[in-house]
């Protein structure tokens, strides 16, 4: 006799009740209507950063002043002709400039905002504050950014040199480094500045306002790449014993190749955290040395160049307008890159963030 089969719980329910059966049990892998989990999408380092930026206000926020900033000064020719006014056209007549009481100082119409002129005019000469503060950008801001790119280029490759080769050109830059890291920034660049000056005079590069131009270029990025290569080096030392980095060997690749495709491209991210970091160190160091006069001279403008016209004839003290147009867009430039600099940083590096 077959021996018939237990009784499961729902079949014993259904006996009982009299109820319907009940439908198999599926799980969500062998529904029809299921779907498989998306492929996540892979995002460039960039990509990364640029999702993370966008959710910090503060980063958003300074991010729109430096573009703002940057059109400022790129725009400075179109912006000044819609003005009605030039940089460099002085204007001493006895309806703009004081003639008695205080000889040179614009008068109440002049010395402050105006249809005619939208920032006033400077004191002395009579020159509009507006466009001298556009064009001034222009130069502050292309001295910084070009320095910067030297420093850039040399601190990435002279570390990444002294990191992937080791031994003797480990050394020898390594050496450097310390030299350059030792020295006073601030008084080794006054001092060398005005003899680079000299040597540029009879050059293609001493002509007009490009001299001082390219001296503070010269010097700031010359002197300003020690620091990024020490920090380079200590990347491409652990990166050089890499897997991807022995396969680009194995495959016969040259050392400069191996250096130039594989050990640098690794090391942009550490890069442009610190090229951020520069440009507004170097908008200071320009500022500074034109305040102190050997950067940036009359009748070329520059935001420093505009500071030591303030005080060189002590107008701050009967026209502090003159001395606060320039020294607030100092520090909201240098400010706006700082707070940038810092949320690429933390954006890049989500360790080191503070929040």
């Amino acid at each position: 006799m077959k021996r018939a089969e237990p009784l499961t719980q729902i079949q014993s329910v259904e006996a009982n009740t009299g109820s319907p059966p009940l439908p198999p049990a599926t799980t969500p892998a062998t529904t029809p209507t299921a779907t498989a989990a998306a492929p996540a999408e892979a995002r460039s380092l960039l990509a990364t950063a640029w999702m993370r930026i966008k959710r910090s206000k503060i980063a958003l926020a300074s991010l729109g002043v430096v573009v703002a900033i940057m059109l400022f000064a790129v725009l400075a020719p179109l912006l000044s002709a819609m003005s009605g006014n030039d940089p460099f056209t002085s204007n001493t007549s006895p309806e703009v400039l004081d003639d008695f009481q205080t000889p040179g100082l614009p008068l109440p119409g002049y010395m402050y905002p105006s249809a005619q002129h939208w920032l006033g005019v400077e004191p002395g000469l009579g020159r509009d504050l507006f466009a001298r503060l556009a064009f001034g950008g222009q130069v502050s801001l292309t001295i910084a950014l070009l320095s910067t790119a030297v420093s850039v280029v040399l601190g990435t490759v002279l570390g990444a040199a002294a990191g992937y080769f080791g031994g003797k050109t480990d050394a020898i830059i390594s050496r450097i480094m310390d030299l350059f890291l030792a020295f006073p920034h601030l008084l080794l660049v006054l001092s060398l500045t005005p003899i680079l000056q000299s040597r540029l005079r009879d050059t293609p590069l001493g002509e007009g306002s490009f001299l001082p131009m390219a001296s503070l270029v010269i010097i700031l990025g010359f002197f300003g790449w020690a620091y990024l290569a020490r920090i380079v080096r200590g990347q491409v030392l652990s990166l050089r014993e890499r897997e991807f980095v022995e396969a680009a060997r194995s495959f016969g690749a040259s050392h400069l190749s191996v250096l130039f495709k594989q050990i640098i491209p690794n090391v942009m991210g550490v890069v442009l955290v610190y090229a951020t970091m520069l440009i507004p160190t170097n908008i200071s160091a320009e500022a500074a040395l034109s305040f102190l006069g050997v950067g940036v001279k009359d009748p070329t403008p520059s935001w420093g160049q505009m500071l030591n016209a303030a005080q060189s004839g002590n107008w701050y003290l009967s026209d502090p307008w003159f001395l606060a147009v320039p020294g607030v867009m100092l520090i909201v430039t240098v400010l706006a890159f700082n707070l940038l600099g810092d949320a690429v940083r933390d954006a890049l590096d989500p360790k080191a963030s503070r929040h």
